[in-house]
């Protein structure tokens, strides 16, 4: 994928507009951090891509986040080890860049 089929994105990363988000997009922005996006990373995102559709917004911290993932999916995917391993850093904040959300108020 070449830049120019990347849409605007902030100093951070973060998709300028949500709506401009599509899974080729996401796989950049996933290469960029190292990441080669599996069925789990899809599982995840597609759950935050759901919550920001009913919410209008991205989990606003990484706890809040873990516990959103546990009430969806169980203690075995809602906890912070198996989220760090999929997203490394912060995975709210991780997570939600590659899925072309908003940044989390309360990430780091």
């Amino acid at each position: 994928m070449t830049d120019t089929l990347i849409p605007k994105r902030n100093n951070e990363g973060f998709l300028e507009s949500a709506e401009h988000w599509n899974p080729q997009v996401a796989e950049v922005i996933a290469g960029e951090d190292g990441i080669d996006l599996s069925n789990n990373h899809w599982e995840i995102i597609k759950f935050l891509r759901m919550f920001y559709a009913e919410h209008e917004m991205s989990p606003p911290s990484n706890r809040l986040f873990v516990k959103a993932v546990k009430e969806a999916f169980g203690e075995g995917k809602g906890n912070s080890i198996y989220l760090m391993q999929l997203f490394p850093g912060t995975p709210a904040k991780t997570a939600c860049r590659i899925a072309g959300l908003p940044r989390p108020t309360n990430c780091l």
